[in-house]
């Protein structure tokens, strides 16, 4: 058996300022920093005990990652990789998401957001996040999984929801509605086979 944790990085500032934000390295709030601790402490709580943990190379993940394993009093190896960065926004990156729908309107916008495999001007879709993120996720992820390793992965939302898809094998349809909340940890166990026989949500 195995156990894998995924935790969506705390708010960080343009969550706040309702901004689309992708590759761009911003900071954590005062909120997020919180959600990390809280996260940690969950997770301290149910007495898991990381062998390894996974980040992307964002400062707002790599932060998350560190108030997370400062709770736990754990030091777990840390592996960071751009495979995991949250969706690349373009040329959208930035912008305030309702001034984006009032100049390109609201059904565009929607679609770039909310589309499986439309790509924002100069960004990346849904499905482009999935194709880089879930084969780093399949070559290193799985194989501590598969060693029965205890494993905590800090990302982001598109990134996070592209490994729920190939996890609970969903269809491009119900990825689309899948919603990760922000410091909140889903934790999964899985047998030799890598099937899910649990998954909780420490909220």
């Amino acid at each position: 058996m195995a156990t894998l944790v995924l935790v969506r990085h705390g708010q960080s500032l343009w969550n706040l300022e309702n901004r689309f934000t992708g590759w761009v390295d911003v900071p954590l709030t005062a909120k997020g920093e919180e959600e990390a601790r809280r996260a940690g402490q969950h997770l301290k709580g149910h007495g898991l005990t990381f062998d390894v943990a996974y980040t992307s190379v964002l400062t707002r993940a790599q932060e998350t990652l560190r108030i997370i394993t400062e709770e736990l009093g754990q030091r777990p190896p840390v592996i960071r990789d751009q495979a995991l960065n949250e969706r690349d926004y373009g040329e959208l990156a930035g912008l305030n998401k309702a001034e984006t729908a009032a100049r390109y309107g609201a059904e565009q916008v929607k679609l770039w957001r909310r589309s499986y495999d439309i790509v924002p001007p100069g960004g990346e879709s849904l499905e482009l996040t999935a194709k880089r993120t879930l084969p780093f996720f399949d070559r290193a992820i799985r194989g501590d999984l598969r060693m029965g390793k205890t494993v905590l992965v800090a990302a982001h939302g598109n990134s996070l929801r592209s490994i729920v898809m190939g996890l609970e094998e969903l269809s491009t349809e119900q990825v689309l509605s899948l919603e990760i909340a922000t410091g909140v940890p889903l934790v999964y166990t899985l047998d030799d086979s890598g099937k899910i026989t649990d998954k909780r949500i420490f909220e």
